[in-house]
């Protein structure tokens, strides 16, 4: 089969591999026919995130159960299905409490040894543990590519906004427009925020950041304290979604949250950060950080997909086959898009 495999930094290509096939009676085998670029494949993309060469990348997919095994009972072959990007168990005491994302035996699909040396799905097929759990059917009439983003970026922002218990009527901030922030910001809505601020830098990510209901705030134009600060009272935001993964961004969310506020921190960080905390105790803030519980929000963000309350369609800017995977990453290197789609 073709699979897209990781070279050395900044480089990526599509070679032949072996094709997966069932190993585990928890196992499945789904036969891609959309897959996705995201922005943590550019950090690996980047060496920030080291993997080892020649491992298949991505770990999100939508596609068709070719095979299973005997203990798979929620999906069966032929089933149109989507997975999340990491597994999970169901039985470990993280998943028992709900907790997915800590699962013991979790594994997260194209990220190399580190977490789980489970290969991607920028492939023509992808072997799935725990499929019970990380596969769903896809709702009928649902577009792959509306249901590509629900075991990934759109469940991280939608775990953005609820795990930082946004209470209907207040006010969120999100820091960095990326697809995920963007996610956030619909997301933020459909939770009934009052005010949805977007911060970013990049023009055309702010203008749909705006169309889908926002109030942008162009970095390079404005204090973004000073809107926020003017719809609430003084206060500042109650949540504040931090979407980029750099310390100036962790540090600006600092500074947007009201006191006792509450900061998401969905960026992803590879490294040792600074952290301004006397910030952090004098406002009582509370942080919350680390990857999704997408496996935990799926049918709810699912459900919430089908009745359109969340739309990812316009972040979708490439579509190409895969064997144009080097030039899909090299286009969202240079931020000329949005969401890269892969076609197998």
């Amino acid at each position: 089969m073709r699979a897209v495999t990781f070279q050395a930094p900044g480089k990526v290509r599509v070679e032949e591999r072996p094709e997966p096939s069932v190993q585990d009676p928890e196992d499945a085998v789904v036969r891609v026919e959309t897959t996705g670029i995201c922005g943590s494949d550019l950090h690996i993309f980047h060496g920030r995130v080291k993997i080892e060469p020649g491992f298949t990348l991505g770990h999100e997919f939508v596609g068709t159960v070719v095979e299973t095994g005997a203990a798979v009972t929620e999906v069966a072959v032929g089933d149109r299905v989507l997975g999340c990007f990491c597994t999970a168990c169901g039985r470990c005491f993280f998943c028992r409490h709900g907790d997915f994302h800590k699962c013991d035996h979790g594994r997260v699909f194209g990220h190399g040894k580190t977490l789980g040396n489970l290969q991607g799905a920028q492939a023509e097929l992808v072997l799935v543990p725990h499929a019970n759990l990380t596969l769903r059917r896809v709702p009928e009439g649902m577009p792959d590519e509306v249901a590509l983003f629900a075991g990934d970026v759109m469940g991280t922002g939608y775990h953005a906004i609820v795990d930082a218990g946004l209470v209907a009527g207040e006010t969120v901030c999100v820091v960095g427009l990326g697809p995920v922030g963007l996610c956030a910001v619909q997301a933020a809505q459909a939770c009934g925020a009052a005010h949805v601020f977007a911060v970013d830098r990049v023009r055309d990510r702010l203008a749909l950041a705006e169309r889908l209901g926002a109030r942008p705030i162009d970095l390079e134009r404005e204090d973004p304290r000073e809107p926020v600060r003017a719809a609430t009272d003084g206060r500042g935001a109650d949540v504040v979604v931090e979407a980029v993964g750099h310390p100036d961004a962790l540090e600006l969310a600092i500074r947007l949250a009201r006191k006792a506020g509450r900061i998401s921190g969905i960026g992803v960080y590879a490294e040792r950060v600074q952290v301004h905390m006397g910030l952090v105790w004098i406002k009582a803030l509370s942080l919350r950080t680390g990857f999704a519980n997408v496996v935990g929000h799926l049918d709810r963000v699912i459900a919430l997909l089908q009745s359109g309350k969340l739309d990812p369609r316009p972040l979708v800017t490439h579509r190409l086959s895969l064997d144009e995977a080097a030039e899909g990453y090299a286009i969202y290197d240079r931020r000329e898009a949005l969401k890269v789609v892969l076609k197998p």
